[in-house]
């Protein structure tokens, strides 16, 4: 393991972090509140210190292994997490194990919060959490390879660590710069396209701009306690439910129908395909239940919160436009069950991700069919594509790795003070970085102790980088040379 090469490169990223914060500092000057204090401190420091890790060994030449990409990004999102709450903690005067658990909430886009009264909040604070977010949403690392290699310093192995989905190493362009600068050029008009849009259906500039942030990053993080709901506009939540979609699909499908004008792959891809007929059929499912069981007269406005919510819950976005957890029967449970698929592989959305359960699902079919006939050649397929076994081992490693962390992590929150119910749904919204939950923390984490907070934090990071980006650091044979 090269240790200067990860000093190296952690210090260059905490430099592109930290003049991250220049943005939300300049919004405080927009809005003539005093903020030098907030974030100018923590920018200089930051900044310092990132440069003092990064210049002694700028010129010498490197290559990142394997070992060191994973290093890297387990420290990074770590260290991130500890920056990013610094201007929390100045800003808002909160302690700082909270100030931690808003900033690895933001960072990791689960949305979770310790913070009420966000309207009367200074803006420049409410767009840093929102900013934050989005930085997340598709990662500083994958933001870092479009530079590194610039800077003579690898990427692949920083992006095997950092890009969600099982499929690590199918690149879109030959080039992995290319390929970062790709995803975030497509990242950027999105959120742009956002924006435009929340703006011309009635959100004021400010607002447009904080809520595509949370919106593409499938964030959550609203600058209203109501959330969308504040809005009373169902034009603003078609805005959401459109966009949530679009940045929970594969930013590779995304890359094909745009720059090969073949908007046909939305559909001709299977994950994206499977996971819009899932949602549909969702929407179906949890609107005539509201319809039947709940107070709703009509048809319509049951599926109107149907849409929004199932949505907002499958996406790992978390807005919220009402309080799914007083729905009726079997329906609150259900859309925290859906957090664990997620969106596709290789977007912003949290959860297991629609192209694992699809191969699991497939999987279980053909042992069915293996049973019926024994003596049959019956490999997985994905289309017409014939899935490779190693890959099939992996997403089993994940499903039971995932099973395992997530029944350690409950039977800890259940030792910190929650209930049952609280406790599960607790590990289930912040390992599928959902955000809102069950019981105790249906709309917030204000009332779980430290130590539950402690646990929230790793399940977070656990869960925004796939569980074994962390796990392989906790192993002896990682260390060895």
């Amino acid at each position: 393991m090269q240790l200067l090469i990860v000093y190296r490169t952690s210090g260059l990223l905490a430099s592109m972090f930290s003049l991250s914060l220049a943005v939300p500092l300049a919004v405080g000057v927009w809005y003539g509140e005093p903020v030098f204090h907030d974030f100018l401190l923590p920018l200089l420091v930051t900044l310092g210190a990132g440069l003092a890790l990064w210049l002694p060994g700028r010129k010498r030449p490197s290559r990142i292994s394997r070992k060191d990409g994973f290093l890297i990004v387990a420290l990074f999102w770590l260290l991130l997490s500890f920056m990013g709450a610094w201007p929390l903690y100045l800003g808002l005067e909160m302690n700082f194990l909270d100030a931690l658990f808003e900033s690895a909430s933001a960072f990791t886009t689960t949305g979770a919060t310790v913070i009420t009264g966000l309207d009367d909040l200074p803006r420049s604070l409410l767009f840093y959490r929102q900013q934050l977010q989005w930085m997340g949403g598709m990662g500083l690392i994958v933001l870092g390879i479009a530079v590194l290699p610039m800077l003579g310093i690898g990427g692949m192995q920083l992006y095997r660590a950092e890009a969600p989905g099982p499929m690590k190493e199918e690149k879109m362009t030959p080039r992995l710069a290319s390929t970062a600068r790709a995803l975030w050029l497509i990242y950027l008009s999105l959120t742009a396209a956002c924006a435009m849009a929340y703006w011309a259906f009635g959100m004021e500039p400010f607002d447009a701009i904080a809520h595509s942030l949370s919106t593409v990053s499938t964030g959550g993080f609203s600058t209203h306690d109501a959330s969308l709901s504040w809005f009373h506009s169902s034009q603003i939540e078609a805005v959401a439910i459109v966009f949530m979609l679009l940045a929970s699909l594969n930013f590779g499908v995304h890359y094909l129908a745009i720059y090969h004008r073949a908007p046909r792959q939305y559909w001709e891809d299977v994950e994206a395909r499977s996971f819009l007929i899932l949602v549909l059929a969702l929407v179906m499912l949890v609107g005539l239940m509201l319809r039947l069981e709940g107070n709703y007269h009509e048809l319509p406005p049951s599926l109107r919160d149907a849409t929004f919510e199932v949505v907002s819950v499958i996406t790992s976005t978390g807005f919220a436009t009402v309080d799914f957890t007083h729905w009726p029967d079997f329906l609150p449970v259900l859309l925290i069950f859906i957090s664990f698929i997620g969106g596709c592989g290789g977007s912003t959305a949290g959860g297991m991700k629609v192209i694992r359960v699809l191969m699991l699902f497939k999987q279980g079919l053909r042992e069915i069919r293996k049973l019926i006939h024994p003596n049959a050649i019956l490999p997985v397929r994905l289309g017409h594509q014939v899935v490779d076994q190693r890959i099939m081992n992996a997403v089993w490693g994940f499903f039971a790795a995932y099973t395992v962390v997530f029944v350690v992590l409950m039977l800890l929150m259940i030792h910190a003070g929650l209930d049952q119910v609280s406790a599960f749904s607790a590990v289930a919204t912040c390992l599928n970085n959902l955000g809102p939950g069950l019981g105790t923390v249906a709309s917030n984490f204000q009332e779980v102790s430290d130590l539950g907070k402690w646990i929230s934090i790793l399940a977070m990071l656990l869960g925004r980088l796939e569980i074994f980006t962390i796990l392989i650091l906790l192993t002896p044979a990682f260390w060895k040379d």
